[in-house]
């Protein structure tokens, strides 16, 4: 007798865990550096109007592809479009979702040692340059990394191997609060901190004069990268959706909210670094080094530098139990394995991937491709190459290659829902957003 798909077992979940997947360190760090680099308010205001027509757009076009297959992120497409070669578009999202949990572990393995030396009172270095010094000697050791990655994809095996409903669905419903009480609580500290209405007004204030194509590139690449489509983790957690679910208004509420933290963690850096005349285009060392030495200048400082990695480390968590799932579900699904097998394929593969991006650091620093190490490599193909690529087969092939009718049906639950902008959707999906994810493509390649 053939087993019943798991599904969601509520609305709630399904959205945390949609929410949790889709929110990750791009939204901390990456948005906050984006949008200090590229003019603070005008980026904003470019970068919701692109995350509500593109992010929104591709987003559905996954949920779609899920819920419709019922099947894993290759197994949509063998569904979809049987013997044919868009399978590819499949296998690209679950290459690249294997491919993120191994140097994705790393970054997170960082966050748990800061979350560690924070509690220690040990995060107290005197100045940048002794901070920046910590953080070196600590991503290039050849133990404590490696370490902190053991734990992380420990944690993460565990949550997948219990399940969807178990695992999945309980973790997201109990972390993704947990983070927007964490976020209201820095924005709160953040704003007390003196001269911090200047990083308000930069941070909500728009200079027009500043939009220009690059800008706007710009603003619809942290779009699209910040939803988390093009990597088959949608298209995965559409196919546990029961089939009454609203696919449009989860999609949005989805798109919202992830818009919502970007903006918390904007509230929370710019005061922030405007109140010690810091820049927030730093990268990395913007969380690392630049908010530590922040945070050692406060009342309290190892306590708020807690409270700020921790936040980080459930950002984090939830993105990689996604893309564990992705490809945790094509084994299981594809070649029959018990779940318990598939996931401790993907816990000890990504484990090893790991080890190696975080040796990149350090003893293996001397091995490039491409003028790179190792962890670069695979940051810069996944997110310049196969994201967009993934994305942009996914909007072909609904706008060309599925039957509008069939489509619509499913979006509408079969004409018992409304979906007043499906023909501007269906638009979006056939001709402007691959074009745009193109552009976006091209510029990420430096072509432009």
């Amino acid at each position: 007798m053939k087993q019943q798909r798991a599904t969601f077992n509520s609305k709630l979940g399904l959205v945390m865990a949609s929410v949790g997947s889709a929110i990750g360190l791009g939204n901390i760090w990456r948005f906050p550096c984006e949008a200090g680099e590229h003019g603070g308010g005008a980026f904003l205001i470019v970068y919701i109007f692109c995350v509500m027509i593109l992010g929104l757009s591709v987003m559905l076009a996954e949920f779609f592809l899920g819920r419709a297959s019922q099947k894993d992120a290759v197994g949509a497409f063998k569904v979809l479009a049987p013997c044919s070669m868009w399978k590819i578009a499949g296998y690209n999202g679950v290459v690249a979702a294997f491919c993120i949990v191994g140097f994705y572990s790393v970054v997170s393995g960082w966050t748990l040692e800061y979350i560690y030396q924070s509690a220690t009172g040990n995060l107290n270095a005197g100045s940048v340059e002794e901070f920046t010094e910590n953080f070196k000697n600590f991503t290039s050791d050849a133990f404590r990394p490696v370490l902190w990655v053991f734990i992380f994809m420990l944690i993460t095996h565990f949550i997948v191997l219990l399940g969807v409903k178990k695992g999945i669905e309980q973790t997201s419903k109990l972390m993704m609060p947990l983070l927007f009480v964490i976020l209201i609580i820095l924005c709160v500290r953040s704003l007390m901190l003196p001269n911090s209405i200047e990083g308000l007004k930069f941070f909500f204030k728009p200079d027009f004069s500043k939009i220009t194509s690059g800008v706007i590139l710009s603003a619809l690449g942290q779009a699209f990268f910040s939803v988390s489509v093009g990597m088959g983790c949608m298209i995965t957690y559409a196919s546990y959706f029961n089939k009454s679910i609203n696919m449009p208004t989860t999609a949005v509420s989805v798109v919202a909210l992830d818009t919502l933290v970007a903006i918390l963690a904007g509230i929370v850096i710019f005061p922030a670094v405007t109140s010690f005349n810091i820049s927030p285009s730093q990268g990395p060392t913007l969380v690392f080094v630049t908010l530590p030495n922040i945070f050692q200048q406060m009342p309290f400082g190892n306590l708020w530098s807690l409270i700020f990695f921790v936040l980080l480390a459930i950002a984090a968590l939830t993105s990689i139990i996604s893309l564990h799932e992705v490809v945790t579900a094509y084994l299981h699904e594809q070649y029959k394995m018990s779940r318990n097998k598939a996931a401790t394929i993907v816990s000890l593969s990504g484990f090893a991937i790991g080890i190696i991006c975080s040796l990149s650091f350090g003893v293996l620093s001397h091995i490039k491709i491409f003028g790179v190490i190792i962890f670069d490599l695979l940051d810069f193909i996944t997110a310049n190459l196969m994201l967009p690529l993934g994305g942009m087969f996914i909007c072909i092939f609904v706008g060309w290659f599925i039957n509008k009718k069939f489509l619509k049906d499913e979006l509408t639950n079969n004409g018992t829902i409304k979906f007043r902008l499906f023909y501007v959707f269906f638009i979006l999906i056939k001709y402007i957003a691959p074009i745009i994810i193109a552009l976006v493509c091209i510029n990420q390649l430096g072509l432009f």
